[in-house]
């Protein structure tokens, strides 16, 4: 398997480190190309000796898959390497961790629900949020498909190093916003967001923070890592 490792993509800087391949990955060349707008950028190609995974923190707007007929943006615009796909969706008005895979026995393990892999969002929610509206998503929220399985969630304060949202959230005056960090092990259509609302603390920014043991701890927005399926 041959993965992009770094570049400027969509007229938006990666800068290429050694870091992110410590753990076995082999350089093998760097190739000179042409973005859309036709600036220079250059692709650092990585051959792995079993499955790869990339770990690409998504920005908002751009669609979880590689193509779309109607020309928005799409992962094809940040990560150049079409062997792999995603394992489990986020929402285009969603941002944080996508898990990228060319293991298909992987990409089940992490978006099969019967697996129960957990996933952490941090939420930026309208209001502050109260004690029992934090005790009832930890208990389980009754929602038109069901109730939801336990979870955890407790406040936290505004994630360090947040990248600036475009467009930012439509914020109403004169009412607080308050972040939570919520731990789920499912995978229903917008299960987040119907969650708080259903609480009474409508979702203003989702972000996806962690799957599993792997998390964006490190990745700009925008950008990626690749590393092995045993990492």
């Amino acid at each position: 398997m041959y993965s992009v490792a770094a570049g400027i993509f969509g007229n938006r800087g990666c800068a290429v480190s050694p870091t992110p391949w410590k753990n076995g990955a082999n350089c093998t060349t760097v190739v000179p190309a042409y973005s859309r707008a036709g600036s220079n950028f250059f692709i650092l190609m990585i051959s792995f000796g079993m499955a790869g995974i990339i770990l690409f923190n998504k920005p908002y707007g751009v669609l979880c898959q590689f193509t779309d007929r109607q020309g928005r943006p799409t992962l094809a615009d940040y990560v150049d390497d079409k062997s792999v796909y995603a394992a489990g969706r986020l929402d285009m008005d969603s941002e944080g961790l996508v898990v990228l895979t060319d293991d298909g026995a992987l990409q089940h393990k992490i978006s099969d629900p019967k697996n129960k892999m957990e996933k952490t969002y941090r939420v930026q929610l309208e209001g502050e949020i109260s004690d029992e509206a934090l005790q009832a998503l930890t208990k389980g929220i009754e929602l038109n498909d069901g109730k939801t399985r336990p979870a955890k969630a407790k406040r936290i304060e505004q994630p360090a190093n947040l990248w600036p949202r475009i467009p930012p959230i439509r914020e109403r005056k004169n009412i607080p916003t308050s972040w939570i960090e919520l731990s789920i092990k499912e995978g229903r259509n917008r299960q987040v967001r119907r969650m708080t609302a259903a609480v009474g603390f409508p979702t203003l920014r989702l972000i996806r923070y962690r799957v599993g043991s792997w998390t964006i701890d490190g990745i700009s927005n925008g950008q990626f890592v690749i590393m092995k399926s045993g990492d």
